[in-house]
């Protein structure tokens, strides 16, 4: 039997693409209602119901596991049950010989490193959300900014004593100053 899993990702929150490149391909698919690494029911579930022979595809590594450690023990598992693993993205299968370059194999771990880091940060970034924390940087207040540009204006004051006055970064200050130039001021 061929085992199609998915869960919601960052960049495929319905699922939609994910099914698209399976549906045809397997004969049942397992899909999470969530995309946090935690309590992975469905995994667990298409895990349990495996046989000898039977193939697991996802769409890519990270569809599968959320650390390498976890790809890792995935892989074991099922070696050790006689499964397979197909990631359609990666072109790669568990049972295949690989003729990748070494470069070519790291270019997959470190699109799956990638994955994980945005997945992780999308769900970080939702909980904040739903708990009415601000996100990103604090702004700088205006009274702080505009003093800056008056000392950078001024031309008595040299970078460091503007940040050590004001808290505005070299960068920051810089920014505000294209801006100004932008709006013709």
């Amino acid at each position: 039997m061929n085992y199609g899993y998915i869960r919601p990702l960052y960049n495929d929150e319905n699922c939609k693409e994910q099914l698209e490149k399976l549906e045809e391909q397997c004969d049942f698919i397992y899909k999470e209602l969530h995309g946090t690494p935690k309590k992975r029911i469905e995994l667990e579930k298409m895990l349990m119901n495996l046989n000898k022979n039977d193939t697991i595809i996802v769409e890519r590594m990270f569809v599968l596991a959320d650390t390498t450690r976890h790809l890792l023990e995935l892989l074991k598992l099922c070696e050790k049950d006689e499964v397979n693993i197909k990631f359609l993205n990666e072109g790669l299968d568990s049972k295949g010989v690989f003729s990748l370059s070494l470069h070519e194999m790291v270019e997959k771990i470190t699109k799956f490193q990638t994955d994980i880091v945005k997945q992780s940060t999308m769900i970080g970034i939702a909980n904040a959300k739903a708990q009415g924390k601000p996100i990103g940087r604090p702004k700088k207040s205006n009274d702080q900014i505009n003093q800056a540009i008056a000392m950078y204006h001024s031309g008595k004051y040299t970078l460091i004593d503007i940040k050590n006055e004001t808290g505005i970064s070299k960068s920051t200050l810089y920014r505000y100053l294209e801006n100004e130039d932008l709006m013709g001021k």
